[in-house]
């Protein structure tokens, strides 16, 4: 199993959304990075934890946990003009050359855990999240840094 990290901004898609989704899932789609999509395309699989994580607020934090439901497929928002996430070069070529996933609520954190308490953990020094010029929305997670981050959260037992 694999461990990763997804940002997204809570006004747009909140962990409470995705707890009030069908079946507590949703499609992680309209992600327009390659090495996002490559890393959802060729690494993420089904059965996967992921953190999510609420960016773009006032103080950044991880308030849950996803679990894979379905790994790399097409992201068919790319092919719809009407979508915010569209793509001219993938309606040319006839296919998506994006890639999404779909999550589902696994648990809410006992205690969210900001991006200030990550830096201050000399432990997670290296964790992506934490690096300098990354801003990458989708990040793996090694087994060390989930299991300090879960511990931070109160949520002992998966």
């Amino acid at each position: 199993m694999n461990y990763w990290l997804f940002k997204t901004e809570p006004d747009a898609f909140s962990f409470d959304d995705l707890l009030q989704a069908p079946n507590q899932t949703e499609i992680w789609d309209g992600v327009r990075n390659y090495q996002a999509r490559n890393l959802m395309r060729d690494d993420i699989k089904k059965g996967d934890l992921v953190f999510f994580y609420h960016s773009r607020i006032p103080e950044p934090a991880i308030v849950g946990i996803g679990k894979i439901a379905k790994a790399g497929y097409p992201d068919h928002t790319a092919l719809d003009p009407n979508s915010k996430y569209f793509d001219a070069k993938s309606e040319e070529k006839g296919e998506s050359r994006w890639v999404m996933v779909d999550i589902k609520a696994y648990r809410r954190l006992k205690r969210v855990v900001t991006l200030k308490e990550v830096k201050e953990v000399s432990d997670l020094a290296e964790m992506k999240l934490v690096q300098k010029g990354q801003r990458l929305s989708i990040q793996p997670v090694s087994e060390y840094e989930w299991k300090i981050i879960c511990e931070l959260g109160g949520v002992t037992k998966l």
